[in-house]
């Protein structure tokens, strides 16, 4: 049984000045015939930290973190874990570790409570106190005693979450947790997550679900064809381009001045009277400077914030290019 120390749970508060770290790849590859499901990653995850793990179908995700599981080997590379190596002393490692991947197998006809009984004596026999603290956890303890099968998808995700939490893991790794949530199921897990994290729990989620991600993620890595295409917090992703959104009249005759602008390469109208564009210098106030002069004064200008769905599909769109 592990316990958790006061520093993990500090850790968990200051999460971008990077704690030790709790998951590392080197070269991390998988080749299956002539097919590379994962080719050569290096991914890091530092305690107290969520990281969102991307990439669009068959990009290799799930058979990364079926590597870092121990469930398959690399075909070279390796994974490390708690700065040891897992193929090494993988059996003192992986109980630190929690997981979903996929759905989670439950017993529909026993209730949440023997579903957790059953995995707990799997996993060596779990104390009534921890299965106690883990439906609190996941808020389930009031229908604990109910069977499975009366459960809505939320509540089953979030039990299978609960399975993977019995060993107080320090990471926690989750394939797709949000997978046919319903709206308020999302809001329930991403509640869940944020309180593990307080609580001093490192977690890993791949997900395609962009628009959560970056409500919920402090950084995310993003994959394509195996190779790791980004690595970045989602705050520098989404504000990674530099431009600007610009609201002001005449807004049409003002992008064909600003496309004569050698610095202003991608200017775009997103509505009638909204330009997107980059600036002189990368400073708002020259922009701002030059539109005024030019008779164009603006009626707002913020640094233009992408979602991250936007950023995702065009680092996976020039990843495309570049390969070709």
């Amino acid at each position: 049984m592990h316990t958790h120390h006061v520093s993990t749970v500090a850790a968990a508060r200051s999460p971008e000045q990077g704690g030790e770290t709790v998951l590392r790849t080197y070269g991390l590859t998988k080749q299956y015939g002539e097919r590379l499901a994962v080719n050569h990653l290096n991914l890091e995850v530092r305690r107290g930290q969520i990281v969102g793990f991307l990439g669009p179908n068959g990009a290799g995700k799930t058979t990364s973190i079926r590597m870092i599981l121990g469930l398959i080997t690399p075909t070279a590379g390796r994974v490390e874990l708690f700065g040891c190596d897992l193929a090494r002393e993988h059996t003192s490692l992986l109980p630190r570790v929690g997981a979903l991947v996929e759905t989670p197998a439950l017993y529909l006809h026993l209730s949440g409570r023997e579903n957790l009984q059953a995995i707990g004596a799997v996993l060596g026999g779990v104390s009534r106190q921890r299965i106690d603290e883990v439906l609190e956890v996941v808020g389930l303890q009031p229908r604990q005693k109910d069977r499975v099968r009366t459960y809505s998808l939320g509540m089953k995700q979030r039990l299978g979450v609960g399975m993977a939490l019995l060993n107080h893991p320090e990471l926690l790794i989750l394939d797709e947790p949000a997978n046919g949530l319903d709206p308020a199921g999302m809001v329930e897990m991403r509640a869940l997550l944020h309180c593990l994290v307080e609580g001093g729990t490192t977690v890993l989620l791949s997900s395609h679900l962009l628009a959560e991600v970056q409500q919920i993620c402090t950084r995310v890595a993003v994959i394509n064809a195996g190779k790791l295409v980004a690595e970045k917090t989602v705050e520098e992703l989404t504000r990674g381009q530099g431009e600007f959104a610009v609201r002001l009249e005449r807004a049409q005759e003002a992008l064909m001045l600003l496309k004569q602008q050698s610095w202003s390469d991608n200017v775009r109208l997103e509505d009638m009277d909204l330009l997107i564009t980059s600036a002189p210098g990368g400073h708002g106030r020259d922009l701002s400077a030059f539109l005024t002069q030019a008779g164009f004064p603006p009626e707002s200008l913020a640094p233009h914030i992408q979602n991250l769905e936007q950023v995702f599909f065009s680092l996976i769109n020039s990843h495309e290019r570049d390969k070709q």
